[in-house]
């Protein structure tokens, strides 16, 4: 049986999602649970897959992996979370035998956190909108060997959170720190440091101008997209998942408050 679980976790917590020795990592995490749980051997055996190998640093409310089991009786949500840490298991669903998370994925959105820096709002929301539809996106990305740098964004909106900009990007696909950059942009055109004909032009023409990226911790993967897909959400974890965000909210909140306060009064 192939199952797919739907994850959440706190990217700041982790080095990225992908594996690697010696550092705690998403994907190695949750392995290590399923091993431990007897619910899989190798990953290799059991076709482990993930649907977006998030950069240290980047968190998600909704990321998926996949993978083969015939131990259907400990594949519960509420059973893996008393194992995890910093992340959480939400939802699961049972998937065709050739499902891959990431290549049967049909759109990704994802949300960026900016403070307001006392930006012009209505030059970001204009230099925004020349990002939708199918562009090149050579010069706001980390190219890597033989992929396409065309992709199609289709919707980008600019929300007003109090001292808070959140940036929503919604696609059929990324490269690697696109949308960081493309905040990076913004970022620059709320400022007056760029404007739309720099855009216009760096979606048109290649150069060795880059936009670098925005630090990674305030990006979020929001949402993936799966048609036929329908995650069977667990109420328990959810609400185990939910007072755990509070606690982790009040903190961060009380701190954000009083340092606010500080530079208010300077």
């Amino acid at each position: 049986m192939r199952v797919a679980l739907r994850i959440a976790y706190d990217g700041s917590k982790f080095y990225g999602f992908q594996r690697q020795p010696d550092v705690k990592t998403v994907e190695g995490e949750l392995i290590n649970a399923l091993n431990k749980l007897g619910i899989i051997g190798s990953p290799r055996e059991a076709q482990f897959q993930g649907a977006s190998r998030t950069d240290r640093g980047v968190s998600a409310f909704f990321n998926v992996v996949a993978f083969n089991t015939t131990n259907l009786k400990l594949i519960q949500p509420r059973i893996l979370n008393h194992h995890l840490y910093d992340m959480w298991v939400l939802g699961i669903a049972e998937v065709p035998e050739d499902f891959h998370p990431r290549f049967h994925a049909e759109g990704k959105t994802y949300r960026y956190y900016l403070p307001d820096e006392g930006f012009d709002f209505n030059a970001m929301k204009d230099c925004g909108r020349l990002f939708l539809g199918k562009h090149n996106f050579s010069n706001f990305a980390r190219l890597e060997k033989g992929k396409n740098p065309v992709r199609r964004i289709t919707h980008l909106e600019i929300l007003k959170q109090e001292d808070i900009l959140v940036i929503e990007v919604s696609g059929e696909s990324f490269l690697w720190e696109m949308v960081r950059r493309m905040v990076m942009a913004l970022k620059l055109c709320g400022l007056g440091l760029l404007g739309k004909d720099d855009i216009k032009n760096m979606l048109e023409v290649t150069t060795e101008r880059k936009i670098p990226p925005a630090p990674a911790e305030n990006l979020v993967l929001w949402e993936i997209k799966y048609e036929n897909v329908k995650f069977k959400i667990d109420e328990y974890s959810v609400e185990k998942a939910k007072k755990e965000f509070f606690e982790r909210f009040s903190r961060a909140i009380v701190r954000a408050t009083f340092f606010r306060d500080f530079y208010r009064s300077l």
